[in-house]
């Protein structure tokens, strides 16, 4: 085996491990800035940019969702997306709940549905404020028992429309019949999506292998001076450089860049009005990833 030299430039091995650490965020966020599908306008609590909802459907859900945030204050909107353009739907959805500040800001009581069309993936997206009462349990049920069967009957409308009337019937507090269902009809975990689980691989031999490089070689390998060891055939330096000066740049920065998106409308004001014409609008709530995905 040919002997080659990693000169690492961190005087401390703790630095050596954040630094490989710092450097699979970078490659993830990235990723994410390459595989990030562009964001709608937020222009009622039914956006339906697939065009997979009937008009009828469309008219009795925005009603439906209107007379039910007057009652409670709670925020549910249904968003419909062509395609997510390489990106996977739990980070999009974040990004939209967040980008439209679905929910009360002092609540974050807001709930969205989004479905993209040419993936077939669906998600519903869950404010911190209500994960306790809509559970991650309660929108798998809804999604696996409402959703899939009719969106393979090619039933958008139906489909949608169920799991809205599920939704509300759960944050009104009958999650119920809801949890009776899922028990007559149990449901099978969908296998993880291949690219997604290449992606985590890639990951994790990324960071591990450069904790190994930092934590590995001092341990298992040969000294063959202060701060030099060898190990496996190769020859690892700790500390100074050759030149005997201290640690500089490591080569990468680790500053973000723009990803094309933005936090949304810095209003913090709570609007219930008409859902035509951009009279709608989030009152600045958050999610934290709450909330289940599926596909059919």
């Amino acid at each position: 085996m040919t002997t080659r030299s990693i000169s690492l430039l961190r005087p401390v091995r703790f630095n050596l491990a954040i630094h490989a650490v710092l450097t699979g965020l970078a490659l993830l966020f990235s990723c994410l800035a390459v595989f990030a599908a562009e964001l709608p306008a937020l222009t009622g609590r039914v956006v339906d940019n697939a065009g997979i909802i009937d008009d009828a459907t469309k008219t009795a859900l925005t009603q439906k969702l209107a007379d039910f945030e007057k009652k409670g204050s709670d925020q549910i909107v249904v968003a419909t997306i062509p395609s997510l353009d390489g990106e996977e739907i739990e980070p999009y959805a974040n990004r939209l709940f967040r980008f439209w500040k679905l929910g009360q800001a002092g609540e974050n009581n807001g709930v969205l549905l989004v479905v993209a069309k040419n993936d077939h993936k669906m998600r519903i997206e869950v404010g911190y404020g209500l994960e306790g009462t809509l559970t991650d349990l309660h929108t798998k049920l809804i999604i696996e028992n409402d959703m899939v069967p009719a969106f393979r009957a090619g039933d958008f409308s139906g489909g949608i429309s169920k799991a809205v009337d599920d939704m509300v019937m759960v944050l009104e507090g009958n999650p119920e019949e809801l949890e009776a269902r899922g028990k007559r009809n149990p449901s099978h975990a969908a296998p993880m999506d291949p690219i997604v689980a290449a992606f985590l691989i890639l990951w994790a031999t990324m960071f591990f292998g450069g904790l190994g490089m930092a934590f590995l070689p001092p341990m298992f390998g040969t000294k063959l001076s202060p701060g030099v060891y060898k190990w496996l055939g190769m020859t690892f330096r700790y500390g100074r450089g050759p030149s005997g000066s201290s640690s500089g740049s490591s080569g990468w920065t680790s500053s973000s860049s723009s990803s094309g998106w933005s936090s949304g409308s810095s209003s913090s004001g709570w609007s219930s009005g008409s859902s035509s014409g951009g009279g709608f609008s989030g009152g600045g709530g958050s999610s934290g990833g709450g909330g289940s995905s599926g596909s059919w």
